[in-house]
């Protein structure tokens, strides 16, 4: 759901790097904390899709979160993702360092969260975005918002609007349309 559809488009083609939250997003919020202490999470096959296919569309991808979690980087390693940001208690001030070390500006920024702590970001960025379920101040002022909830799709929903926006996504089903000879 957008909230302008027109603006949405024009600012989804100025993007440069998505950066999403991790737990609520990229996952269900969940943790599975085991008796060793370490903890165990569920990432949507689906969203990791997607984040490799911005990748290869030349889109820059990204994690900053809250917590640290060697889950998170685990992740992060088998997809590819070389921005991580873990334990970012203060998350403007974070991304503000990401920015100046990566060269990027806000409004080449897209961001997906799902909670208040999430706001100071999802408040300065180019485009942003929240799965289905999260927190109502944070739907309430994000510029898109996805059908699906955090863990469940909602990420790989906003890189496929993204590309769609940018003219890359025909290029990506292309790839797999030619492997079938179609």
């Amino acid at each position: 759901m957008a909230r302008d559809p027109e603006s949405l488009a024009r600012r989804a083609g100025s993007i440069r790097l998505v950066l999403f939250d991790v737990d609520g997003v990229l996952t269900d919020g969940r943790v599975l904390l085991h008796s060793d202490g370490s903890e165990s999470k569920t990432f949507s096959i689906r969203d990791g899709t997607g984040i490799v296919w911005a990748q290869r569309a030349g889109l820059a991808t990204g994690l900053l979160s809250a917590r640290h979690s060697a889950a998170t980087a685990a992740r992060a390693a088998q997809l590819g993702i070389r921005i991580v940001r873990q334990q970012a208690g203060e998350k403007l001030q974070m991304f503000r360092e990401l920015l100046e070390q990566e060269g990027f500006s806000e409004e080449q920024v897209a961001f997906m969260g799902d909670d208040v702590l999430d706001l100071p970001v999802l408040t300065r960025v180019g485009l942003s975005a929240a799965p289905a379920d999260a927190a109502p101040d944070v739907l309430a002022r994000v510029d898109w918002v996805s059908s699906r909830a955090g863990g469940d799709g909602a990420a790989r929903e906003f890189l496929e609007l993204l590309l769609r926006a940018q003219g890359k996504w025909e290029a990506v089903l292309a790839g797999y349309l030619q492997e079938e000879g179609r």
